[in-house]
Parts: structure tokens; sequence; C-alpha cells
């Protein structure tokens, strides 16, 4: 089993997390969605084993193979972008040769290849997001956990990370990323998660959803507000 039963975790008097259970089906995308707030990067942190539950259990395989793209990106701002990989292979149990083939494989992908040598105090958060991202993918992990692997990304780079994601599902990779980007959700995802106040809310396939993940997230969740800005206009003359 992939995932966790009863997770809680409170900051303060806070909820963030409200004995949440869920399981991962092996080879899918799960998209976890909320508004800001809801708990869903804390519970990745949890899933991850970044973040101490205050009770509950997490089920995963070994830890140190996971893959996570973690709400902070988790970079070391005075190396590069390649010397990130390339420190990154190693942790993992990749030999240097292996490292180096697979971090030219991802740069190019991920259109960096010509950056590699940016510092990532230098980066744009674009740049440092797809960092993060190929230090995840980069020892081929059976479970990646991804919190907003899309935001701030340009769109040629979300349609690649977008195919590179669901062809690992289809080789037997379980995902679960956290996105606002709801179009992405309907065109990769097998299953939607909704959070809300730090609870698990609603949970089912895509193609069980007749009003869309659009429909679905604004019934659960909260329906867009409403409203003229009467004063928001030219200056009459």
């Amino acid at each position: 089993m992939i995932g966790c039963s009863g997770m809680t975790k409170r900051f303060g008097a806070l909820p963030a997390v409200d004995n949440v259970s869920l399981d991962l089906e092996l080879g899918s995308i799960c998209a976890l969605l909320g508004p800001n707030g809801a708990g869903k990067s804390t519970l990745v942190r949890m899933l991850a084993g970044l973040s101490a539950p205050d009770a509950g259990e997490v089920h995963m395989p070994q830890r140190a193979a996971i893959g996570v793209v973690p709400d902070d990106l988790a970079l070391l701002p005075e190396l590069t972008i390649e010397e990130q990989l390339g420190m990154c292979g190693p942790i993992y149990g990749l030999d240097r040769a292996t490292t180096r083939r697979r971090s030219e494989d991802l740069l190019r992908l991920l259109s960096l290849w010509d950056l590699r040598r940016t510092y990532a105090r230098e980066c744009s958060y674009g740049m440092r997001k797809k960092t993060a991202l190929a230090m995840a993918l980069v020892h081929s992990p059976p479970v990646l956990l991804l919190d907003e692997p899309f935001e701030g990304v340009d769109p040629a780079s979300s349609e690649t990370i977008g195919a590179t994601l669901r062809a690992a599902a289809d080789r037997g990779i379980t995902v679960l990323i956290t996105t606002h980007i709801l179009a992405l959700v309907t065109r990769i995802c097998d299953r939607v998660l909704v959070m809300r106040d730090g609870r698990l809310v609603s949970d089912g396939p895509v193609t069980d959803l007749p009003r869309g993940v659009e429909g679905l997230y604004f019934e659960q969740v909260e329906p867009p507000a409403k409203g003229d800005l009467a004063w928001l206009r030219l200056p009459q003359s």
C-alpha cells in the first residue's frame, strides 16, 4: 500500500491536516486540489517524511527512494543547476556516469541545458522549480510527490512536464501532485482528491466527473466570487 491513514498535523490550535487517510494506486497520477491553506503542502511534506505528523501513519516505500518537490524546493543557493543534480545522483546510489547522463537528459528536456551553470540564487522561480523537478526524477523513483510542479513554469515546459509524468505513470510510477491548474488535471490525471480546511472532502476518478474538474472544485471548495468593480474604468473626460 502507498498512502497514509489518520494523518493529523496541528500548528497551535489550527488543524492543518485533520485525520486524512488515502491510498495511491500504482502507476497512476492523482491530483490533490484545494484552496490556499487547505493543508495540501503539509500533507505532502508528511508523506515525504519532511514533517512529522501529530498522529497517523504513512505507508510508503523506502523514503530515500521517493522523488519529492517540496513547497520550498530545497535547493542550495550557492550551487549551479548542474551541481544540484550532480550532488543528488550519488545520494540515491547512482554512479557519476549515470548521474551525468541522466542530468543532461533532464536538463535538455526541461530547457535548462544552456542555463546549467547558473547558480540557484540567480535563477528565476520557474528555473528553480524545474531544477527541483529534475532532482526528483533523476533516480527514477517508484513514487513522486510533487507540490505545484507547474507553478511559475512556462507553457512549453508545462506541456513537457505533463507528458513526462503521464509517461512515467504509464510505466508504473505512482505520482501525487498538488496544483491549481485545473485544465492539466483533466488531461493527465487519473484521480482527483479535494481538500478543504485540512480534510478530504472528495475523492474519485477524473472520468466520473460529469461537470469536469472545474465543476467539482467550485462545488466542493468555493464558487468564484461575482461582482463588478464599477470604479475600475478609464477616467471620464
